[in-house]
């Protein structure tokens, strides 16, 4: 069984294209912290991360750089010959499902939210001193 789940953070920005049949595919790097920390550091690992189809189209419109994700794949492996005829190595997960933990918009919303609450609990305090009794 080749199954991976992964939480990190987008490290870079998603780029998206389309294959010469119009499939979607994205790519973007995940960085994943690891459990022990070196000398007070906390450590991550950079992982390279692919995703194809609609849910490509989805993360390079909700996602950037920082934004907190989930991703469930498996792990892909393969090789090609770079320009100069040198034989490459590549690791990466080929995404499945990817659970937005947090994005941008969903930030801007909680903070906006946040701010709303301490308005509405401002003025309600400020009431309570209009009150005779």
């Amino acid at each position: 069984m080749n199954k991976t789940i992964l939480i990190g953070r987008v490290s870079n920005e998603i780029t998206l294209r389309y294959t010469q049949s119009g499939i979607a595919v994205a790519n973007f790097n995940l960085a994943v912290n690891r459990r022990f920390a070196k000398e007070g550091e906390q450590q991550a690992d950079f992982i390279q991360c692919v995703v194809w189809n609609k849910v490509a189209e989805n993360i390079a419109k909700y996602l950037s750089k920082g934004s907190q994700v989930a991703v469930e794949g498996r792990i892909q492996t393969s090789s090609y010959e770079d320009k100069d005829g040198t034989k490459r190595y590549k690791t990466e997960v080929v995404a499945e499902n990817v659970e937005f933990l947090n994005t941008k918009k969903k930030e801007e919303t909680n903070e906006a939210m946040e701010a709303a609450e301490d308005t509405f609990q401002a003025e309600f305090t400020d009431m309570d001193s209009e009150i005779p009794f």
